[in-house]
């Protein structure tokens, strides 16, 4: 019986020890890989080898809102801000029972309007359409019946004038600069059928006319490792997998589609917790089913600022929204894996967000318990095992802090001595505690998930910081 538990034992130490080793090697090369490719992009800005054109696509941005009053009026007048020439402003009310479309109409002085709305994609009624135009921006209200956010965003697209949308949230702001470093990828190549942005956390951010006027970490110790962890996760992954046409995400918060390509594939999937990264896949899957050349590109400089969660409770409920829509397309979506018509995003792509981001908490929570049953049977180096976590810990928080020190710097934004040293120290904690706490919610995320799809995830809201 000992010999069996002995070979077992064996046998999970070097699976958990080659699955550690993996995910270390596969971060320690995105993120090297991202933080070089800022480095070159900014040197060939200041050797200004940058792309410079008088050239725009007519871009709709599709703003979806539901009891957003405190935040909605700065989202639109940051939108109003871009240095860009030819796009028009979209806001879609699902069934707010806040004053979200008194604010907008009253602030904005619009009027209504009798407009017939062509359903190409299904989508809820439109209870009334209102108009205004600032500037040569125009900017259009559709009140609608409630139906969650991706029937909203089927709204938007349905009323768009464009042929290019981006989809943002009405807690976010662009930088002035944003329109014009999303549309750069379309224009470079017209294969480009979606592009994603960065999103960055705005809790601690002052906007001055869409520029970056004061930076610094957050307060807020839950927000501060969110920082933290964004970082990691905008500069690593995607702008690895950017490279071999392999993101499967565009973050609901900015994105770029082309809409022709969006109404050939049905739109956002009302079905699905996960709208934003179903889409994508699905673009996918069906460009690839029948042949068609395309790209899907990730802008790093394209900035979105965006409030999250600021306690623990309400981080809890975004990230269990997010596993669920991550099985939801992995699962929809798992005869890709292997396929030779989908190339490196078939197997890296989708084995990267199989085995470390679906699975990682059920296989991580296997491997502690193999410790403490080792611990239990006396079959365990302690001094082996607390030295290889050390080193594993350590790495982790080498690579945070490289994502975080290597944003700062490409963006020429400057923090205090304090801030670094607090972004020294929250990166053990966001490795360690919250990493642990929102496993166990990861863990739990499939129990009973099929009840509320449709309910919008909210979080408490904060007023912008911005002038």
């Amino acid at each position: 019986m000992m010999d069996a538990i002995k070979i077992f034992l064996f046998g999970v130490d070097v699976f958990f020890i080659l699955y550690l080793i993996g995910y270390s090697s596969f971060l320690l090369l995105s993120v090297l890989w991202g933080s070089s490719r800022l480095y070159q992009k900014r040197r060939d800005e200041e050797l200004e080898l940058d792309l410079h054109q008088e050239y725009y696509l007519p871009i709709s941005i599709i703003v979806p809102a539901h009891n957003e009053e405190m935040t909605v009026i700065d989202t639109v007048l940051t939108l109003l801000e871009q240095e860009y020439k030819l796009y028009e402003i979209i806001i879609v009310d699902d069934g707010s029972t806040d004053r979200t479309g008194e604010y907008l109409i009253e602030h904005f002085q619009m009027h209504q309007i009798s407009r017939p709305i062509r359903k190409t994609i299904p989508c809820k009624n439109e209870l009334a359409v209102y108009e205004a135009e600032a500037g040569k921006v125009p900017i259009t209200l559709v009140l609608k019946e409630s139906g969650g956010k991706a029937d909203t965003l089927n709204m938007g697209i349905n009323i768009s004038r464009y042929p290019y949308f981006i989809c943002m949230d009405a807690d976010s702001m662009l930088q002035k600069d944003s329109l014009h470093e999303i549309a750069k990828p379309v224009l470079e190549d017209n294969r480009v059928i979606a592009c994603g942005g960065q999103v960055r956390i705005s809790n601690g951010v002052k906007l001055v006319k869409g520029e970056v006027a004061d930076y610094s970490l957050p307060k807020n110790i839950i927000v501060a490792m969110q920082v933290l962890e964004y970082n990691r996760s905008f500069l690593a992954s995607r702008i690895f997998m950017d490279s071999f046409n392999g993101n499967l995400i565009i973050s609901g918060a900015f994105g770029l589609f082309q809409k022709e390509m969006v109404l050939l594939v049905g739109g956002y999937d009302d079905t699905t917790m996960g709208e934003d990264m179903e889409l994508v896949v699905k673009l996918h899957a069906f460009c690839r089913a029948n042949h068609i050349e395309y790209r899907i590109r990730y802008a790093p400089d394209a900035i979105c600022w965006s409030q999250v969660p600021g306690n623990l409770l309400d981080l809890m409920r975004q990230r269990r929204r997010w596993h669920i829509g991550l099985f939801e397309s992995l699962m929809k979506y798992h005869n890709v894996i292997g396929k030779q018509e989908y190339g490196l995003m078939g197997t890296i792509s989708f084995l990267y967000f199989w085995i470390y981001e679906l699975l990682s908490p059920y296989i991580e929570l296997f491997g502690l318990l193999t410790i403490i049953l080792s611990f239990v049977v006396n079959l365990i180096n302690v001094p082996f095992m607390i030295l290889f976590f050390g080193v594993y810990a350590l790495f982790g928080c080498i690579l945070t802090l490289i994502a975080f020190f290597s944003r700062i710097h490409t963006q020429q934004v400057y923090i205090s001595f304090w801030d670094g040293l607090r972004a020294v120290l929250l990166s053990g904690f966001e490795l360690v505690g919250m990493r642990f706490i929102l496993m166990l919610v990861r863990m739990n995320a499939l129990l009973g998930y099929r009840k509320n799809r449709s309910v919008w995830g909210e979080k408490e809201r904060f007023r912008h910081n911005r002038e």
